[in-house]
């Protein structure tokens, strides 16, 4: 069993959201997900169901077409193939932990990568 606590794995970066993989398998992985103000993880759809636990701070969680408004204590789930993506507020860090099962591959995590290399928390096309 892996014991690990939001104060060991915290790791902020200027340019980025933060991932911490805390644990994998085959079949699920789970992130300890850190995000300064106004981060993201782009609009994306993989073939993996997700979790997200907010553990501090207030951010916004898409799912399929809505937005929910999420802070400490909220859980939003999202299935498979469905668009997600994660924003912190602009005037708000966000720590969360995100379960995926299974993890998404390479291949889903393109969509995520161009998104960030645009600036873009939506899709907007092209890589």
């Amino acid at each position: 069993m892996a014991v690990t606590d939001f104060d060991a794995e915290r790791a902020y970066d200027d340019e980025t959201f933060a991932a911490h993989k805390v644990f994998r398998t085959d079949d699920l992985q789970v992130v300890c997900g850190y995000f300064e103000p106004g981060q993201f993880i782009p609009v994306h759809a993989p073939s993996s169901a997700l979790v997200v636990a907010v553990q501090s701070g207030t951010g916004v969680v898409r799912e399929g077409g809505t937005d929910h408004r999420v802070e400490p204590g909220d859980v939003v789930t999202v299935a498979a193939d469905v668009e997600r993506g994660i924003r912190a507020d602009d005037d708000s860090r966000l720590e969360t932990l995100l379960v995926t099962a299974p993890p998404p591959t390479e291949v889903e995590h393109e969509p995520v990568r161009a998104g960030l290399r645009r600036g873009e928390f939506e899709p907007q096309g092209g890589s």
